[in-house]
């Protein structure tokens, strides 16, 4: 049987998420405490697929995600990804109201994606970054935060027997996509991406306009393209870059061999169906 890894507890967007993608299959659906694990996890061969989240649409790319996928040490690749609407709801433990919260905690992306909801709702509580909204609402649920509230799913509330004071508490209505990663990506479908991570040579105009330029003149649409630091000097940064089409189409396999001549360093993060 084969065992997909997410980033759990039961009950995270990622759990919901990898059920999607395994809907139909036997496959073993296996909690981890953090991202990290799960791309070890599927690097080790512990499992042989993950569900990790990249981006949100309210909130911007999953860091964390990124970097790691960056990384020369990961191995995986992107195979699939999946898109899954939010919908945050404050959950606390019985006799709770809303004016006797004095803590929330969430995780990271969760409290920015509600941030006007706490301001306008809460007053000046304090926030608490939790591994994931499902780990937040266990918390709460073990009297950790006796005075305390979660920013999580909710079906968290029946599981861990807590109560929903308030529903869709999102500033935004939200979509947060999930990657699928495997020692392999996925085989043309005829609506693909492909994603890669690359830097210029030299740090002089128009190098990356002359990158760039290998997508342009064959007329392949890029859908994306964001830089992070590459984490070894100011100003040093990285470019993530989604592509319209299958690394083996000819066009595309000429535009990435082009690309990553030019490049000091370029990795192919995989190709995959669009979600």
């Amino acid at each position: 049987m084969k065992k997909i890894g997410y980033l759990g507890p039961a009950g995270t967007n990622a759990e919901a998420a990898a059920i999607k993608y395994s809907a139909g299959t036997s496959a073993e659906l296996v909690p981890f405490e953090t991202i990290f694990d799960v791309i070890a996890a599927c690097d080790a061969g512990s499992v042989e697929e993950g569900v990790v989240p990249i981006e949100n649409s309210s909130e911007g790319s999953v860091s964390i995600t990124l970097d790691l996928l960056a990384s020369k040490d990961t191995k995986v690749k992107i195979c699939q990804e999946i898109d899954i609407p939010i919908n945050h709801c404050l959950l606390v433990r019985a006799g709770t109201a809303l004016a006797d919260i004095k803590d929330v905690i969430s995780h990271p992306q969760g409290l920015a994606q509600c941030q006007h909801y706490i301001r306008k709702n809460l007053g000046s509580v304090t926030t608490h970054a939790a591994t994931s909204t499902a780990a937040a609402a266990e918390s709460i649920a073990a009297g950790k935060f006796p005075h305390g509230a979660a920013i999580a799913a909710k079906i968290l509330a029946e599981k861990l027997g807590l109560v929903i004071l308030a529903e869709k508490i999102n500033d935004f209505e939200s979509v947060t996509r999930f990657v699928v990663l495997s020692k392999k990506d996925h085989a043309p479908t005829g609506n693909d991406k492909t994603s890669v991570v690359l830097s210029a040579k030299k740090d002089k105009p128009g190098v990356l306009f002359a990158i760039l330029g290998e997508l342009a003149k064959r007329s392949i649409n890029l859908t994306k393209i964001e830089s992070r630091p590459r984490k070894k000097m100011l100003g040093d940064y990285i470019f993530f870059i989604d592509l319209q089409g299958h690394r083996k189409d000819t066009k595309i396999s000429a535009a990435i061999k082009s690309m990553g001549q030019k490049a000091s360093f370029f990795k192919l993060l995989g190709s995959y169906p669009e979600a």
